[in-house]
């Protein structure tokens, strides 16, 4: 097909990893490194150099994207077993759907958008409190 359908493909597993490493570790700083770090050496030893870039970008973009629905799920009470479960599951399927062509693009595209809307509809913390002290 391509260099770039490669390309693509190691993106989409970038994606799949940085995902994964979310679920595990919620911290996004964390988790986009180490799945920077194992998708560009997957990245290399599959195919070359552009592919590990592709993987390490889909890598940082899937854990940045996941990271706050991990910790939003955590702190509303989910368990880290379980949620780490479902979240792989997750994982599975978005590194299956990126051996479709241009799939892997749009899931390093789509993932950070979902966490950063998500990010901005959370409500502030401490709204009530800055009314009270008005009074």
């Amino acid at each position: 097909m391509g260099e770039w359908y490669a390309i693509g493909v190691l993106v989409g597993l970038g994606v799949a990893i940085g995902i994964l490493a979310a679920a595990v570790v919620p911290r996004w700083l964390i988790a986009a490194a180490g799945a920077a770090i194992v998708a560009a050496v997957v990245g290399f030893v599959f195919q070359g150099w552009p592919e590990a870039v592709g993987g390490a970008v889909g890598g940082i973009a899937g854990a940045a994207g996941t990271a706050p629905v991990v910790e939003g799920a955590l702190r509303r009470g989910g368990t880290r077993g379980g949620l780490a479960l479902l979240v792989g599951g997750g994982a599975l399927v978005v590194a299956a759907l990126a051996f479709i062509p241009v799939v892997g693009y749009l899931e390093a595209v789509a993932v950070p958008a979902f966490g950063l809307r998500l990010k901005s509809r959370a409500p502030d913390r401490h709204a009530g409190l800055r009314t009270l002290a008005r009074d």
